[in-house]
């Protein structure tokens, strides 16, 4: 759905159904320090951090962040450093108490299972992310976006709160070079504290070979798969032949994608369906098929309590009444390479004039890539970051191709918008699921709707 949409307030409104609600943990470093830059309304975030172990951290953030009633609307806000691999103080305290926080919240005044949603692309905050979500009590780690074989041992380890560490994937490195992030839990909250829940570990994956590889060589216990095809929103694993497209410019995907469910099910664990199952008739389908259930994002990311503004929900779903609300699949637009799911909406980054009007900046940094540079050290560099920075640190004119800054789009769409010194706001980019407009057929036009009426749908057909 995309950074900040699946919020606390969807993953505790479905949890409290009795499905399982899933936060988004992408930017909540940044989220959190925004909110709070905005005055931090219902003073939510405030409560969930008076909870928090180590109320010095929690104070040192507040005080650095919040500003009563909100900062100025024509103000921008503070920039916060940028992630690397040997992070500073604030960027590590804010990415484990913004985790924390949402799950908190997530997770308020019911007792059913709460997941996070990280991705094995954004490696840099994930340790400390983890850590802040396990301290609230978090229940599911689910991952996908490459191949996250660490995390089922990194849960174990930070479950006894004991150090833990990551292998980089870094770009333009010889052979035997290894770069690795590392956090000692003890560094940042040396106080003792019990033993932490593991949380249950799903991967996300697209192929058997994936879902076998994560089974036998991860570096602990997986406990089940999400299967995502490639009509799912976000970003979608690549397709085999990687050289064909549709009239439209599409990457196509065929028979070598489809996942063979039979083989997935052999393997003896439990798996959900992603990607257009979220449906009543798609539910009891993969019931059929042998998986656990399904799980549903477009639908949800419209609903009263996700992230888009409200504005912005009462566009697209007028959009989806009226037949017009298209997808299309961008081969370019991530800085990740993978293919990303662009909803089109009028005025956003979706339309060229708009992207063509926006001038490269990279000033939050999650999908740069780590590179080696001459010297040993590691530098970073992003394909939607300004073309001549992007080249003099070795990078490939061909990647800066229809580069979009995903990282301050995904924050305009949930009303987190930069505002540079020129006046320009940053602009939205809005990403769905390729059957958006199938949710029409419970919308029976209504113009909102509640998550507990898109659970009702999937799970009784009404």
């Amino acid at each position: 759905m995309g950074a900040g949409v699946s919020g606390w307030r969807l993953a505790r409104a479905v949890s409290m159904t009795g499905q399982l609600g899933v936060v988004s943990g992408t930017a909540l470093d940044q989220i959190m320090a925004r909110r709070l830059q905005l005055g931090d309304s219902g003073g939510h975030l405030r409560r969930a951090l008076r909870h928090f172990p180590d109320q010095e951290m929690a104070g040192r953030i507040v005080d650095a962040f919040y500003i009563p009633g909100g900062k100025p609307a024509a103000a921008p806000f503070i920039k916060s450093p940028l992630i690397t691999i040997d992070p500073d103080q604030t960027t590590r305290e804010l990415t484990l108490l913004g985790n924390f926080a949402e799950v908190f919240l997530a997770k308020e005044g019911h007792q059913n299972a709460v997941g996070i949603n990280l991705l094995e692309k954004i490696q840099l905050p994930n340790l400390f992310a983890l850590y802040g979500a396990m301290l609230a009590g978090v229940d599911y780690v689910i991952m996908g976006a490459g191949i996250p074989k660490e995390i089922p041992g990194v849960l174990d380890r930070l479950s006894g709160h004991k150090p833990v560490s990551l292998k980089i994937f870094v770009e333009d490195v010889s052979a035997g070079d290894a770069f690795h992030i590392h956090f000692d839990p003890k560094s940042i909250l040396p106080r003792k504290l019990p033993p932490l829940n593991r949380p249950l570990f799903l991967a996300i994956v697209s192929s058997v070979t994936l879902a076998l590889m994560m089974k036998k060589k991860a570096s602990g216990k997986v406990d089940g798969f999400v299967i995502e095809s490639p009509v799912a929103g976000g970003h979608n694993a690549p397709p085999r032949d990687k050289s064909s497209m549709n009239e439209k410019g599409e990457p196509l995907y065929g028979e070598r994608d489809v996942v063979d469910l039979k083989k997935i099910k052999a393997m003896g664990l439990p798996f959900w369906l992603a990607g257009s199952w979220g449906k009543p008739e798609k539910l009891k389908e993969a019931l059929t098929l042998g998986a656990q259930g399904i799980q549903a994002g477009t639908a949800f990311a419209f609903s009263k309590e996700s992230g888009f503004s409200q504005e912005l929900k009462a566009k697209i779903i007028q959009g989806i009444h009226q037949g017009s609300a298209g997808v299309f699949t961008d081969p370019s637009a991530s800085p990740t390479g993978f293919p990303f799911k662009v909803l089109s909406v009028k005025g956003s980054l979706s339309e060229q004039d708009a992207y063509q009007d926006r001038h490269r900046i990279c000033d939050l940094g999650y999908l740069r890539h780590p590179y080696k540079k001459s010297e040993g050290t590691l530098g970073y560099r992003c394909p939607a970051e300004p073309t001549g920075a992007y080249l003099k640190k070795g990078g490939k004119e061909s990647d800066l191709q229809g580069k979009k800054c995903l990282c301050n789009a995904l924050l305009a769409n949930i009303g987190l918008a930069q505002r540079r010194g020129n006046g320009y706001v940053e602009n939205l980019l809005v990403t769905s699921g390729d059957d958006i407009l199938t949710i029409g057929r419970f919308l029976d036009h209504k113009t909102a709707y509640a998550a507990a009426d898109v659970v009702a749908w999937i799970m009784n057909g009404r």
